[in-house]
């Protein structure tokens, strides 16, 4: 007797819904999210002359409560890094470079 393979539905798209934002609530993220880069800038700013002759194109991720940095080549090991030792902080990633960002639009 042969055996009957149960079939299964493959699920397609997105497994969780859509996030609605209103205009109002992209407007404050994109400021939230300008104001904490404003507060990591004066740190890079300070350390990019020193790391762009011996670091250049590596990666800084900055905590700025702390002032801590962590440099590293791989953009995802700097983050990994900082997330080890704060658990519970957010942090920006630069560039190390002339604009200290990875590329051009």
């Amino acid at each position: 007797m042969t055996e009957t393979k149960p079939t299964r539905t493959v699920r397609r798209g997105r497994i969780f819904p859509e996030i609605q934002w209103t205009e109002e609530q992209k407007e404050q993220r994109q400021a939230e999210r300008e104001a904490f880069r404003a507060r990591c800038l004066p740190i890079f700013e300070k350390l990019k002359p020193e790391l762009i002759e011996t670091h250049y194109n590596w990666y800084l991720t900055i905590e700025p409560d702390s002032g801590e940095y962590f440099i590293n080549q791989d953009e995802i090991k700097g983050a990994l890094e900082a997330r080890d030792k704060y658990p519970d902080r957010r942090f920006h990633t630069f560039r190390i470079n002339e604009t200290g960002v990875c590329g051009t639009i």
